[in-house]
């Protein structure tokens, strides 16, 4: 066949339509498996946002330490796509899916999937209403008790505060709001003046607080922010308002930029989650899993609440 502009155009219009197809899905093709190599599917939330993709680096890194082969995904934040590249990683007949799931009830039916095809799957860091066969991460709602108990005791138990949801939902969203409100429950006097999501993202919970500075400038003590890039887009509408003395802020996460923040007296505090551990934890359990071996159906990982006074320690991590 002569190569003409018409079917070299032609070639690469289908090819462009191929590749669009596999990034739609984030299906990466499995490389060819070693004798008695384990082959894991891991499909991200997010991989935009730092501590999801921190999570999938400590995935990543730990599944090479422990030779495993791993298909990797993000899911983009859509539950659909997520659905979509567990369907993919069951068509690959890998032995184990973890799961970082971007909606507790959206996200569901790839666990239900998977587990028909006898596939056993780990949710990480955050939960489905489909029970998977492991959980490896932390007590969100135990991440809101320390968060609004540190603004309670800043506060002396008496103030109005704000609180910015994550995507509402999502675990995490659910399980902090519910921690923060049993802690608002034992004090009468702290109030939640107003509470609204910015879906995890800086740029929104930016905006959202430069309304509220308008709304309610002065009537307001403290931020919780479901997590450390909300809360810095928090701190940056106060410190752009000349109002950050008056306001206590605390995130969820301790990203980098948030404890350089707490380092530097602008962020009062955070919530340390351990990316590192829930990774790891995560894909030492695909292994147990794989190779049929005891393991536990859940690994609980605790929050830390960091503060100027032991940031250093956690700056190391």
């Amino acid at each position: 066949m002569r190569l003409t502009p018409r079917t070299v155009a032609g070639g690469f219009l289908l090819a462009s339509a191929l590749l669009a197809t596999a990034l739609s899905t984030g299906c990466k093709k499995a490389e060819a498996r070693k004798p008695g190599e384990w082959l894991v599917g891991y499909s991200s939330r997010d991989q935009s946002a730092e501590y999801t993709a921190r999570l999938g680096d400590a995935v990543q890194a730990r599944a090479k330490e422990r030779g495993i082969k791993l298909v990797f995904v993000d899911a983009q934040a859509d539950a659909q796509k997520q659905i979509s590249q567990t369907e993919n990683f069951i068509s690959q007949k890998v032995d184990v899916i973890i799961l970082n799931p971007c909606e507790v009830e959206a996200s569901s039916p790839a666990i239900d999937r998977a587990r028909a095809a006898k596939i056993p799957v780990i949710n990480v860091n955050s939960l489905t209403k489909a029970a998977p066969d492991c959980y490896v991460g932390s007590d969100d709602e135990q991440a809101g008790i320390l968060a609004m108990e540190a603004i309670a005791k800043k506060l002396g138990g008496q103030g109005n505060v704000l609180m910015i949801h994550g995507i509402m939902g999502q675990s995490a969203q659910i399980h902090r709001d519910a921690g923060a409100r049993k802690v608002l429950a034992k004090y009468p006097g702290l109030k939640l003046l107003d509470h609204q999501t910015a879906s995890w993202d800086r740029a929104k919970a930016l905006a959202l607080t430069e309304n509220w500075i308008q709304a309610h400038q002065g009537k307001f003590q403290a931020i919780f922010a479901h997590n450390d890039e909300m809360a810095m887009g928090a701190l940056l509408a106060l410190e752009r308002a000349g109002l950050k003395k008056d306001v206590y802020v605390i995130g969820v996460d301790a990203i980098a930029q948030a404890l350089d923040a707490v380092k530097a007296g602008r962020l009062d505090a955070t919530v340390f989650q351990d990316a590192v551990g829930q990774g790891r934890g995560a894909v030492d359990s695909a292994i147990l899993i794989a190779s049929k071996q005891p393991y536990e159906k859940e690994v609980m990982i605790p929050f830390q609440v960091v503060t100027r006074e032991n940031v250093d320690q956690f700056l190391k991590k």
